[in-house]
């Protein structure tokens, strides 16, 4: 999914976060069974994903006090959980960007996911995705996962956009916010996938370097007419309710944030396509906390829990269970967010995943996470 500080203080990370798949992932011995909770759980989540609403409850039935710590980015995400040797957070709620790089690292343990019941309730695709399970080791529990949406204020822009081409129209120059990661490249190269077929892009996040040149070039053209590049989903609210800028690339959450608010924003899913996140709850190496993460895994998939999340959110729960928990907690949500859709819907959307040097076609020519860094700083300048 976060989704989702400033990240440039993250630059000079950019070798301590490539993905070292030499390596191999190594399966240590999993958790056999849930003790007591130590009492506390120390927490890295995209912004909204661990609201009083459902801490709350949490901490009173298990004891396991929540301490949270809210990343801006996948990068910053990778960046906390290898800090102080990786020991000081239990869990981190980490997107289809990073998962893999946490795997490779080292930085989080397998899940046994026979202590995890509402597993056996989870979307098929989201049992063992190969974000989070590798070599049928599964090395987190899927939580929920949305597109990334076109996001406007329908006072100022007329008409409706239908295109992500408004966020590279210069006749929109400082009213536009895009997210400061370097996932972003994977819109920017969906949206030339579609209007400049001479690349020949077939997935947004298998990018030769010619491909990425190309790429690099566009959103070298967009950096003038950003107004600001947002880390937080909150410095983008931000943004809108000041009439900073109107439109932008954005989370469903922000969209219901901002309309909570009486600011008038709507969202849409561009004719070009969009991308998207499938999140995972993942435990680290080196947890302080272990039996507590399980705890707080249990509690947030079953589907009181899953549905409280995503009408918060504007996102969709893993657990099928949950879509009937969400319309009787507010009206018409399980459909508005898509609970109930046919896996078609799931199968539309690009969803994030770590850029590797192996191509989807055999070869081994696409540009790896650290080539992906480089070319956003480049981007920036």
């Amino acid at each position: 999914m976060t989704m989702r500080p400033s990240l440039t203080r993250l630059a000079a990370l950019t070798a301590a976060l490539v993905l070292p798949l030499a390596q191999g992932a190594m399966a240590a011995e999993p958790l056999a069974a849930i003790g007591k909770g130590e009492g506390a759980l120390n927490i890295v989540a995209w912004e909204g994903y661990a609201q009083d609403d459902w801490v709350k409850p949490f901490e009173a039935a298990t004891g396991c006090k929540v301490n949270r710590k809210y990343a801006g980015s996948s990068d910053e995400m990778v960046a906390l959980m290898r800090s102080g040797g990786g020991g000081q957070y239990d869990l981190v709620s980490a997107s289809g960007d990073a998962t893999l790089r946490l795997i490779y690292g080292h930085n989080v343990q397998p899940i046994n996911m026979s202590l995890i019941p509402a597993w056996k309730d989870f979307i098929p695709a989201l049992q063992g995705p190969d974000f989070n399970t590798v070599k049928g080791v599964h090395y987190g529990v899927s939580y929920e996962w949305g597109p990334n949406v076109l996001l406007y204020n329908t006072a100022k822009v007329s008409p409706a956009p239908t295109s992500w081409s408004v966020l590279y129209d210069p006749a929109n120059k400082g009213k536009i916010t895009v997210p400061d990661n370097a996932i972003q490249i994977a819109d920017a190269a969906l949206y030339l996938s579609k209007t400049d077929p001479s690349l020949g892009i077939t997935d947004p996040y298998e990018l030769t370097q010619p491909q990425m040149d190309g790429v690099v070039k566009l959103l070298k053209t967009q950096r003038p007419l950003v107004r600001k590049y947002w880390a937080l989903a909150s410095d983008e609210i931000d943004l809108f309710r000041n009439g900073d800028v109107t439109m932008g690339a954005a989370w469903p959450y922000q969209t219901n944030t901002l309309q909570a608010a009486k600011v008038p924003v709507a969202d849409t899913l561009p004719k070009e396509g969009v991308t998207g996140w499938a999140d995972t709850w993942m435990i680290s190496a080196k947890a302080p906390h272990p039996n507590c993460a399980y705890e707080w895994i249990n509690y947030v998939t079953t589907p009181k829990v899953q549905a409280q999340q995503a009408i918060y959110f504007g996102e969709t729960p893993a657990n099928t269970k949950a879509c009937a928990e969400m319309d009787s907690q507010q009206a018409g949500a399980c459909k508005q967010y898509h609970a109930d859709a046919p896996a078609s819907y799931f199968d539309q959307i690009h969803f994030w995943k770590t850029p590797l040097k192996a191509c989807g076609n055999g070869k081994d020519d696409c540009l790896d996470y650290g080539a992906w860094q480089r070319a956003w700083q480049q981007v920036k300048g």
